[in-house]
């Protein structure tokens, strides 16, 4: 009776649509895969009828928002990077400098760069290093500025 539910109501997963009952298929094993349990193992067939529907769409929304929650680890992670990326420009607009360009391209960079969204970390340490890493950014923009009106 249970093997007969099983096979009469199996799922089939169609793509980015979702799942979708199909009626009268038959549980495929492939060699070393997924299997049913047998019959004496099996749980009631009111239960196993009701495990076999389809979930809501509110599962995919549910799964969608877990998406959006950042933890802790990887707001630390882009916050780093995004102060590595920073030091990174303010060498290209130094490089530039002292080669005698006028460093546009590195500015606009470094501009693009200091306009990224800054995740804040529970670190108040990392936070004050970010800080003081923006204030510098923040400074040589403020001098490329007056050079360019100066001009």
């Amino acid at each position: 009776m249970v093997r007969h539910v099983l096979e009469s109501h199996a799922m089939k997963v169609t793509g980015p649509s979702g799942p979708s009952l199909t009626q009268g298929a038959r549980a495929a094993r492939a060699g070393g895969g997924f299997s049913m349990p047998s019959a004496g193992s099996a749980a009631p067939a009111s239960a196993t009828t009701s495990a076999s529907a389809p979930s809501a769409v509110t599962d995919v929304s549910a799964l969608m928002a877990l998406q959006g929650v950042e933890d802790v680890t990887e707001r630390r992670r882009r916050a780093i990077r995004r102060g590595g990326g920073l030091l990174d420009r303010l060498d290209e607009l130094k490089l530039a400098l002292l080669a005698g360009e006028a460093g546009d391209g590195a500015l606009e960079r470094l501009t693009r760069t200091l306009r990224e969204e800054r995740p804040v970390d529970a670190d108040a340490e990392l936070n004050n290093l970010l800080d003081q890493i923006d204030l510098r950014a923040a400074v040589e923009l403020a001098k490329a500025d007056l050079r360019r009106s100066a001009a």
